[in-house]
């Protein structure tokens, strides 16, 4: 719940790119294994050379969707997104914080979630 003297967010948006990396042969796999780092590093720039306003892609350790990786999430939303390519990327970066809409292909969603067990 936001209490009218919060202050005003820092960022319009705050995009997480796991870059956990397990080692070879880990039954859940990992992002980082999966190239999430130069996914992250793409997505950084790539974001700077479109003028998107308000975002900041971060590093993030294990997010807990490994399976599915590379996994990003993006804040205030909470929409989760997989990424293997710099053409998602593009399109994450287009539909999602340049048009205020979904990369609805790309996105995770409850179908994508290993049972805990």
């Amino acid at each position: 719940m936001n209490d009218l003297s919060d202050p005003p967010p820092y960022f319009q948006a705050h995009v997480f790119v796991c870059c956990n990396l397990r080692p070879d042969g880990h039954r859940r796999g990992s992002c980082a294994a999966r190239g999430s780092e130069k996914l992250k590093d793409y997505m950084k720039a790539r974001a700077k050379e479109l003028g998107i306003p308000g975002i900041r892609v971060n590093q993030a350790g294990c997010l807990d969707r490994c399976e599915f990786g590379p996994a990003i999430v993006i804040y205030p939303e909470g929409v989760w997104y997989k990424a293997e390519t710099t053409a998602d990327i593009d399109e994450i970066l287009a539909a999602h914080l340049v048009e205020g809409g979904r990369a609805r292909r790309l996105m995770l969603t409850e179908k994508d979630v290993v049972a805990k067990g």
